[in-house]
């Protein structure tokens, strides 16, 4: 490998990938702080140029952002399938804990990842995009069961109640161990479905 560490004895570029790039960012924005993190260092540690870097993520701060976009997905995929006689808002609820459901040995990382977001002002900066777009998924199939535009009031209003309520259940998981995170989701989504009703 040379000095840059971006080739092999043999002249061909190290490979790596989205995932890795995301790990190593991860561990040194941890370790270091992100302001204090370089795009540079994250490529040197995972053998690769900078430019490789940019292959994958346009800044370092929408590194900790590719599994959420990830759950937008998913999110769209599983709204597809989601049974005609299913009712909305108990469809909402189940769609969403399932996307959430995390192996115990990707809970740390999980955490880690969400510390960081909630704490550093340059990775809330960005987060609108992201919860827009996670926002969009639950709306587009609230509109499409009501027969209604996506923008229309009650689909923007599923879609963002819906994002509040999540977002919350990850607040009320993150400082604590105590419980799955699909269980404080359930909870905050059973409560939307039922209207808050006591």
């Amino acid at each position: 490998m040379t000095t840059s560490g971006t080739t092999t004895g043999r002249g061909r570029p190290r490979g790596t990938s989205k995932r890795e790039l995301e790990l190593i960012a991860m561990r040194l924005f941890s370790e270091q702080g992100f302001d204090n993190t370089t795009v540079e260092q994250i490529a040197a540690a995972a053998g690769v140029s900078g430019r490789t870097f940019f292959r994958y993520f346009p800044t370092k701060a929408e590194v900790l952002w590719a599994r959420f976009d990830d759950e937008v997905t998913n999110l769209h995929t599983a709204f597809a399938t989601v049974p005609a006689d299913e009712p909305m808002m108990t469809a909402v609820r189940r769609v969403v804990v399932n996307a959430n459901r995390y192996r115990a040995e990707d809970v740390p990382e999980l955490r880690t990842r969400m510390q960081l977001v909630s704490t550093i002002p340059a990775l809330t900066a960005t987060a609108g995009a992201h919860y827009d777009a996670w926002e969009r998924a639950v709306s587009a199939f609230a509109a499409h069961r009501l027969g209604q535009s996506e923008d229309d009031l009650i689909p923007l209003a599923v879609g963002r109640t819906t994002l509040a309520a999540a977002r919350a259940a990850f607040d009320a998981w993150l400082p604590r161990a105590d419980a799955d995170l699909t269980v404080y989701l359930d909870q905050a989504l059973a409560a939307l479905e039922h209207g808050f009703a006591t």
